[in-house]
């Protein structure tokens, strides 16, 4: 079994749900960190979600701030989906760090 660590890196998230990880084929991911960044100059309310269960809901995050929210770490299965989505255009970047096992 192969063990590799890597980051999903996605830029200007905004009101539409943004694929920020999908576990890859014949693989089990373990999420080891998730940071969600303000890119604005106002408030912003962020949803996490993975493959349609709320792991955050309208968490908010400050002007020209980051939050780091996962609280652990999340298993993830071949196939699953991390999305994330903001309540304004473009004012997030995301960054994922994973383990990967294949």
């Amino acid at each position: 079994m192969a063990n590799t660590f890597t980051n999903s890196l996605v830029k200007d998230v905004g009101a539409t749900p943004i694929a920020s990880y999908v576990a890859p084929a014949s693989t089990t991911s373990i999420m080891i960190g998730v940071n969600l960044s303000n890119t604005t100059a106002s408030q912003i309310k962020v949803d996490v979600q993975l493959n349609n269960i709320y792991l955050i809901k309208g968490v908010p995050i400050p002007a020209n701030s980051a939050l780091s929210p996962l609280d652990g770490k999340i298993v993830m299965k071949a196939g699953q989906v991390l999305n994330v989505t903001s309540d304004t255009a473009s004012s997030s970047d995301v960054v994922v760090s994973i383990l990967e096992i294949s």
